[in-house]
């Protein structure tokens, strides 16, 4: 099975902290991380995460990692199961 977990971070500038220390909390269950943003004129607020998670027989450690982003304000996650 593979998981990949897309997670969009309405506002970076106040939300990047948090989210850095989770994907580092978590990092060892992560394969391929892949960040994407609006960066015109400007750079946007809004970012999207996709994240490629390993295979585990023990899915609690994804579970926690769900769970904890989940919690953050400004964050949206979302999980495909192939």
């Amino acid at each position: 099975m593979r998981i990949i977990v897309g997670i969009k971070v309405s506002h970076r500038s106040d939300e990047a902290k948090q989210v850095q220390e989770i994907l580092t909390k978590y990092g060892c269950i992560i394969k391929t991380r892949l960040g994407l943003h609006d960066a015109g004129s400007e750079c946007s607020d809004e970012g999207l995460i996709l994240l490629e998670l390993l295979e585990k027989k023990d899915q609690v450690a994804v579970e926690y990692f769900m769970e904890e982003m989940l919690r953050l304000e400004d964050v949206v996650v979302k999980r495909m199961d192939f």
